[in-house]
């Protein structure tokens, strides 16, 4: 890993999550078991059919070490927290580093969006941010993965190949090269590694 990788990964301070069609497995891989000793605040947007509640709060608190939240209006983000966004919301980060909540029409038939995530999100961490984008059938998250690069952040997009659906990664490699291309596990060990590094 070069100097100036480790550098950006040292000023990380949030990381967002993005995906769709076989995101469950996907995110099981990359986030089960997080270590107590896991310092980072994680945000993840997995696109939910509306009307149904979302279980994966509830999935990942029993798998996990860290503290699991569904995300709310107006919730603080906190370090070492794995938040998920509500079904039928639009979820937003502020630059007061909160979040927010909102019922605006689906961006690309998705409520929640990645796009409005990430782009918010972009917005209020700039270079601080990190973005992955996982598994998906279409091209949600893209621009937002666009927007995190153009504000400085770290951007990393699971393989295609490796991809339940690869239509998700391959809309975000058409649009910008992210700084990783990884299966799913060499994205969790790129998390690991920033989880490290934000450490030091």
């Amino acid at each position: 890993m070069n100097a100036d990788l480790q550098a950006r990964m040292r000023a990380i301070e949030l990381v967002a999550i993005g995906a769709s069609a076989g995101g469950v497995d996907a995110l099981l891989t990359l986030l089960d078991d997080l270590p107590a000793r896991w310092r980072l605040p994680v945000v993840v947007v997995l696109h939910l059919p509306e009307g149904h509640e979302s279980r994966l709060p509830a999935l990942f608190a029993d798998r996990t070490r860290v503290s699991v939240h569904e995300a709310r209006d107006k919730l603080p983000i906190e370090p070492a927290t794995l938040y998920f966004a509500p079904a039928g919301y639009h979820l937003s980060v502020e630059r007061e580093r909160c979040f927010s909540l909102s019922c605006e029409p689906p961006v690309l038939f998705s409520r929640p969006s990645i796009d409005v995530l990430m782009v918010s999100a972009a917005d209020a961490y700039g270079p601080a941010l990190a973005g992955l984008l996982l598994t998906g059938a279409n091209e949600d998250g893209a621009e937002g993965m666009r927007q995190i690069g153009r504000a400085g952040g770290l951007t990393a997009v699971q393989d295609p190949d490796t991809a339940a659906s690869p239509c998700m990664p391959r809309a975000a490699l058409a649009l910008r090269q992210p700084d990783i291309v990884r299966p799913l596990a060499g994205l969790r060990e790129f998390l690991m590694d920033m989880d490290d590094a934000n450490a030091q």
